[in-house]
């Protein structure tokens, strides 16, 4: 069935299936900045993902400097990793975003969680017994891509379920907070950590880490989730999906902007280790020192993004004026000339794309059908992820060829004309919806 752009900006109640009891009253909007954890099951996912996401960060910084070292410090050796990790996404995000559509969300993620742990752990052991080769983190990386590339959009979908549609935007902000804070302590731990005691502990505590989001998971109260009907199998569900992105254009112009700032602007979680290294000539704590840099602006972003969130819904302006600030902070922060003023740097450039990400997450979140929600993540994590294996590889090649600071000026710019071209397309339409006597789903204001 394929549902109109106007079902998707009304309200409605979750439904109750035969063998459930009826859901619970979604919590009224308002309530401050943590609104959100005056539910029970998003406080058991809330807890569990403060847990595991330092231990992801530890790994990520872990991995990427373990590829640097088994290739010679080769930046193309850390674009390809990236490129791998990211290549699934391009080939089962959309589906998987029709799998978390048809089956139990929680259900899945505990599923891919114990997944996750098991690479982590896999991985840890290589190092740790000393015969890690540079294929096998290669392979690893590949595994790791395709739970993330089923991950994703599922969990995406499944907070809404949790708190309800009017929640979202700020359940969503309270994600990328702790994701955030994660990235401030996670890189900063790491980096001593990899000096001290080699980079497989950190693979290995990533693991132990992972058990506390199945755990909140497995605790959660299944009737007292907010979930749509299931739906069943049949054909042309994901064409479905499609077709109703391809009917909203305010969706349209979301899902385009995020895909070129991704895919071009984004790329400087990759390039910061090649900058540490190649341009400033620091170790493995130095570049965990401009992850947490970066971090703080992310997280302070986040926690501006809670409080806008419990307060109204997301704006299609504050999304094209926030990617134009983080084209605009990158290029200046390709200028900067010393390590110390590179890092302070990155603090608003931080904060501009956690702005710009949860912004464009929360529009989606909650304008989108709730029987079509997860093939829609699916489709923006597409957008979102899925150009990172070109990017991964634009930067590796840019840095090499021209230079560790050459992937800040094209992401930039690329970043400031995406949101230029995107926000007068979309005030265009605006004019015209206007004249019309027509309005977009999205808010403008």
């Amino acid at each position: 069935m394929t549902i109109t752009g106007s079902d998707a900006t009304t309200p409605r109640k979750p439904t109750a299936t035969r063998d459930s009891p009826p859901p619970p009253e979604p919590p009224e909007r308002g309530g401050g900045m943590f609104a959100s954890l005056r539910v029970r099951n998003y406080r058991l996912f809330f807890g569990g993902q403060i847990i595991s996401n330092v231990g992801t960060w530890m790994q990520r910084i872990a991995q990427d400097w373990l590829v640097f070292e088994l290739s010679g410090y080769d930046p193309v050796a850390l674009g390809v990793a990236v490129a791998l990790q990211f290549l699934p996404t391009l080939l089962l995000s959309l589906w998987a975003g029709v799998l978390a559509d048809r089956v139990d969300k929680r259900r899945l993620l505990i599923g891919i969680q114990t997944g996750v742990a098991s690479q982590a752990l896999v991985l840890g052991v290589l190092v740790l017994t000393g015969v890690a080769a540079l294929w096998q983190v290669y392979a690893l990386c590949v595994v790791l891509g395709t739970l993330s590339a089923l991950e994703v959009p599922t969990r995406q979908a499944f907070v809404a379920e949790m708190v309800g549609r009017d929640q979202a935007a700020n359940a969503v902000a309270l994600n990328s907070s702790i994701f955030n804070l994660a990235r401030i302590a996670g890189p900063a731990i790491a980096g001593f950590a990899i000096v001290l005691v080699g980079t497989g502990w950190l693979f290995v505590a990533n693991a132990a880490s992972t058990v506390a989001v199945i755990a909140g998971l497995a605790l959660m109260n299944p009737a007292e989730l907010f979930r749509a009907p299931s739906v069943g199998r049949g054909k042309g569900q994901l064409r479905d999906g499609l077709r109703y992105v391809r009917g909203r254009p305010d969706l349209m112009t979301v899902m385009v902007l995020v895909f070129f700032v991704s895919t071009f602007g984004i790329t400087f979680f990759t390039s910061l280790a090649v900058i540490a290294a190649n341009v400033f000539g620091t170790e493995a704590d130095g570049y965990g020192l401009l992850s947490t840099m970066l971090a703080v602006g992310t997280f302070t972003g986040a926690l501006a993004a809670a409080r806008r969130g419990s307060r109204g819904g997301p704006t299609l302006r504050l999304l094209v004026v926030s990617a134009a600030a983080l084209g605009l902070c990158e290029l200046a922060g390709a200028f900067l000339p010393t390590y110390l003023l590179f890092g302070l740097g990155l603090v608003p450039l931080g904060f501009a794309t956690i702005t710009f990400l949860n912004t464009a997450n929360a529009l989606v979140q909650t304008t989108v059908s709730p029987q079509l929600r997860g093939r829609v993540m699916g489709l923006y994590v597409l957008v979102l992820m899925g150009g990172n294996p070109v990017g991964g590889l634009l930067t590796g090649w840019l840095a090499d060829t021209f230079g560790g600071r050459s992937p800040f000026y094209v992401g930039g710019a690329v970043a400031l004309v995406a949101a230029l071209v995107c926000g007068y397309v979309a005030h265009r339409a605006r004019g015209g919806a206007r004249r019309r006597g027509t309005t977009h789903p999205l808010p403008q204001e």
